[in-house]
């Protein structure tokens, strides 16, 4: 079987459950091949499909991610190492990205914080957009820390990144400019399904009703935000207005950022002057 009749067949046997089969396929040939994903497009009807692609696409059809398998996921401008101590980085919280360009247009953030780090997706992204910028990265989890600080060294940022094993604001030392925070906030009863049940839990669930990381956080940001600042700060779908209500109650002036496919995804807080 030559490599397109290969990557179609995967794609076929893919499609049962992934939104993007052609894709996953592809990205596994070319993890497989040891190429890029646009060096495999130019060039897949003059190569060999090697042993190895079988058992990868074995592993994709149990469930588990293409980024897990292939160990990498493109964010932003960047390319990260994941693994399953992180949540896979997701073109929805570039939205947050997409916030912090708008609100520093005329001007580049100094400090950035990114609240609950992961793979430092969040924060590597900010710090390759600004690159006067300095950051630091919190997370509970070491496994997600040693992660961050691979991503940071093989990315050239590791003079400019800083992490730090944490509970959210707790012990940190503000004010930064830019903040960024992607909590878990599905509800402890809901069934999930795909990727994310190879995803960590802690990354994911957030008590009964998905609020309880936000409750922790949002009395923290007042004293965490430096003047003229903003925070961005990742939510679900439905979750705009009980979590803007808690960023509010803190004092905080909220607006709301919408993802790719219309849903709302970001909401950005800052103290509110002027």
């Amino acid at each position: 079987m030559n490599v397109p009749d290969a990557i179609r067949r995967a794609t076929v046997q893919f499609a049962a459950f992934s939104a993007t089969a052609r894709l996953d396929a592809e990205l596994l040939m070319a993890h497989a091949l040891g190429l890029s994903w646009g060096d495999l497009l130019l060039r897949q009807r003059d190569l060999t499909v090697p042993l190895t692609f079988a058992d990868l696409v074995e592993r994709r059809l149990t469930g588990e991610p293409v980024a897990y398998i292939v160990g990498t996921r493109d964010f932003w401008t960047i390319s990260l190492t994941v693994t399953p101590d992180v949540l896979i980085p997701r073109p929805d919280s570039e939205t947050l990205i997409e916030a912090a360009v708008d609100h520093f247009a005329d001007r580049a953030p100094a400090t950035v914080l990114d609240l609950g780090t992961g793979s430092g997706a969040l924060l590597l992204a900010a710090l390759a957009q600004w690159p006067m910028a300095r950051g630091l990265g919190v997370d509970a989890s070491p496994g997600a820390l040693a992660v961050a600080r691979e991503n940071a060294d093989r990315l050239g940022m590791g003079d400019r990144a800083d992490f730090r094993a944490g509970d959210w604001g707790d012990g940190v030392t503000g004010p930064f400019d830019l903040i960024l925070i992607n909590p878990p906030y599905i509800a402890c009863d809901v069934a999930l399904a795909g990727d994310v049940l190879h995803e960590p839990d802690s990354a994911l669930f957030a008590g009964p009703d998905g609020l309880d990381d936000y409750r922790r956080i949002a009395p923290d940001l007042p004293r965490l935000l430096a003047s003229g600042g903003m925070a961005a700060i990742e939510i679900g779908y439905d979750q705009r207005h009980s979590v803007g209500a808690l960023l509010t109650d803190a004092g905080l002036a909220v607006s709301c950022r919408i993802d790719l496919a219309g849903h709302d995804r970001c909401l950005v807080a800052s103290l509110g002057e002027g």
